[in-house]
């Protein structure tokens, strides 16, 4: 028989008025947060790269199908964005600083930067980036384990979008002629 839950909140309230400045962190965090911060400073540079690919392809790309594909690349970017966004309040929130500086942001970020000539080259590019960040997400799910929750939540929020992103870019692909 399972025994109920219990725990001890004179403690908790004690320690949550002793530690006040250290915000949403508690002891109830396990993970080590400056490799956490570190971790969420490489995916944000990953989803600025994203953002700035997906926001070039939107306003390159010509031909007679390009309309409907450039929507979908200006969507992407600013879904990319939000992720960008949501990576940043979580630095901020675990007690780091997030690292706009856009000196190194090519040798932090997990996708490369590459523009693509043709709209199948965009296409391919992107989808290419997505699974990068899918895979490399995934890696950081499994890492956090259950140390750090919120960070594995909202990192399974984003690969659950990136997946969706790669699922319409390999659709995209297939529309195109031969």
């Amino acid at each position: 028989m399972k025994k109920p839950f219990q725990t001890d909140i004179e403690t908790i309230q004690k320690r949550a008025r002793e530690k006040i400045a250290q915000g949403a962190v508690t002891d109830a965090y396990l993970a080590d947060r400056s490799l956490v911060i570190d971790v969420l400073n490489d995916i944000l540079a990953t989803e600025i790269v994203c953002v700035l690919r997906y926001r070039n392809h939107y306003f390159t790309a010509s031909g007679i199908n390009a309309g409907p594909i450039a929507a979908e690349f200006l969507e992407h970017a600013n879904e990319e964005q939000m992720h960008a966004d949501w990576a940043a309040e979580r630095i901020t929130q675990l007690g780091g600083s997030p690292n706009f500086n856009p000196e190194g942001l090519l040798s932090r970020s997990h996708a490369e930067y590459s523009e693509g000539e043709t709209l199948q080259e965009m296409i391919e590019e992107d989808l290419v980036a997505e699974r990068v960040a899918i895979e490399t997400y995934s890696e950081v799910i499994r890492w956090l384990g259950n140390d750090d929750p919120t960070t594995r939540r909202m990192i399974e929020d984003i690969l659950k979008m990136e997946e969706q992103h790669a699922d319409e870019l390999a659709s995209l692909l297939a529309t195109l002629p031969d």
